[in-house]
């Protein structure tokens, strides 16, 4: 197959995270404008490293480098013999990293545009995933995260505080465009058969800065109501959440706690629409606060209409208001997440009417087809462009 449009992400797909959701909303909007294309991400499991969807070609990186950094550079080797065999035929490549956007940008005589995704920075986030990192290792990474960004041809990040991160770098803003993450309205769903029968949900992956130890903090302090549960509905399999069940038992919440692992995104509607409210305990880290983020679970959670709990962070502020949509708390402080819980459980007519004006925002502003046309813009407006290499 020779494509004319490629989409390449160092994130697993398909799978439960909200990465994998964010990437095929994207590859749609590119390949439906191309007339298919070639999505190349990583693999593993019972994943193919290689399946056609109609015009789609769908490449796997399947290559088990132990060491992160040496896989982020087979990664980008593996990226470059890709782009080669389409070369003659590429007019846009879309890329959401710098180990996918360097062999992108530094292809010989290279005749397509580059539209570099920045939905995070390596240089911050891995001082949270990776603390071992040695400094002058994040130092170059930071080197290189500059330099795709000043060769690529158009930047799209998902928050104001991510397009703020990247005019650090001295990237001009007229190469800049807020393409936000979007969710759709979801129809009424049954109530999951093993729902407890008073809860409240947390949807997402269970990193350090999801707070989710904040959460069980917070949990703890409504003991005095016995009959509600925490369901958390994680993206990732049980062994992530060791620590944080560890974390239950000592604060005697453990009985009170449902884990459910590796959720389908298409179940993840009705644990939200049956909550009593949904809770994104984001903390007060540099990976929340100066690389920014766009948290999937809470456009979603707004989007089945259920109120949502959310700390107090200008990535948060972007998609929903206080006492307008839900309730924004300080984060990192269990006390004022325990209290903004309860006061909404107290009063579920007023909990209800903010899960329904959430829900009309997201309908109104902050829809996927919403999203998709401010990234469809940025291509159009490439595709006029005069390219002096050409």
């Amino acid at each position: 197959m020779r494509h004319r449009a490629a989409y390449f992400a160092f994130d697993l797909f398909p799978s439960t995270k909200g990465a994998a959701v964010h990437i095929a909303e994207m590859a749609d909007e590119l390949f439906g404008r191309y007339g298919g294309g070639l999505l190349g991400v990583t693999g593993g499991g019972a994943l193919p490293s290689r399946q056609v969807e109609g015009a789609r070609e769908i490449v796997r990186f399947e290559d088990a480098v132990p060491n992160l950094l040496d896989r982020f550079a087979a990664f980008s080797a593996w990226v470059a013999g890709q782009v080669a065999a389409h070369a003659g035929t590429l007019e846009l490549v879309h890329v959401r990293d710098p180990w996918g956007a360097l062999p992108v940008l530094a292809a010989p005589d290279r005749r397509y545009r580059v539209v570099y995704e920045v939905n995070g920075l390596p240089s911050v986030e891995l001082r949270h995933t990776r603390p071992g990192v040695p400094e002058r290792t994040l130092a170059k990474i930071r080197e290189l995260e500059r330099h795709c960004l000043t060769e690529a041809d158009a930047i799209v990040v998902p928050s104001r505080v991510n397009a703020e991160a990247v005019r650090a770098y001295g990237i001009p803003d007229a190469k800049i465009t807020v393409v936000p993450n979007g969710a759709d309205v979801p129809e009424p769903r049954p109530r999951p058969a093993d729902a407890p029968e008073r809860y409240i949900v947390y949807v997402g992956a269970l990193q350090p800065w999801q707070g989710l130890d904040v959460l069980m903090r917070a949990f703890a302090r409504l003991a005095d109501l016995p009959e509600l549960r925490l369901v958390v509905c994680s993206s990732v399999p049980p062994k992530r959440a060791k620590p944080l069940r560890r974390l239950a038992r000592h604060l005697g919440v453990e009985d009170r706690v449902v884990w459910r692992f590796t959720v389908p995104h298409a179940e993840v509607p009705a644990w939200l629409e049956h909550a009593e409210l949904s809770v994104a305990p984001l903390t007060a880290c540099a990976r929340n606060l100066d690389q920014g983020c766009a948290p999937l679970k809470v456009l979603e959670s707004m989007a089945a209409g259920t109120p949502v709990v959310a700390s107090d962070l200008p990535v948060v502020r972007e998609l929903m208001t206080d006492r307008e949509h839900g309730r924004l708390v300080p984060a990192d402080r269990p006390a004022e997440l325990a209290r903004a819980v309860r006061v909404l459980l107290e009063y579920p007519e007023q909990a209800r009417a903010l899960g329904a004006r959430a829900r009309e925002h997201v309908a109104d502003t902050l829809t996927w087809a919403n999203s998709r046309a401010r990234l469809a813009e940025v291509y159009r407006t490439l595709s006029f462009r005069p390219v002096d290499r050409w």
